[in-house]
């Protein structure tokens, strides 16, 4: 089953991989654990694991105004995870591009 839905390709990831160079940050499913995690990310990358840091977010409550009135809802709940690779060991998301 696949529990990565994509990896953290934002600005504030990008300022945290040039810091650890190791470490790379993915947005995962909310039941998915730490094993998991792990064992999906090195039969994917080919790469080995060594730490994983797992944070979860709560989904945020929104509201817009239309011709027809207000609209409520609701975003997704998420979560997050932070891996640290070996060292010497790096994941290149854009080599597919």
């Amino acid at each position: 089953m696949a529990y990565i839905i994509k990896p953290l390709l934002t600005e504030k990831m990008n300022n945290l991989t040039e810091r650890i160079p190791n470490r790379f940050g993915f947005v995962v499913r909310p039941e998915a654990t730490k094993q998991q995690i792990k064992k999906e990310i090195e039969g994917l990358y080919n790469v080995e694991v060594v730490d994983i840091n797992t944070a979860r977010y709560a989904g945020k409550r929104s509201s817009r105004y239309t011709r027809s009135g207000l609209i409520k809802g609701q975003k997704p709940a998420y979560k997050k995870a932070y891996v640290t690779l070996k060292d010497g060991q790096m994941i290149d998301f854009y080599s597919n591009i």
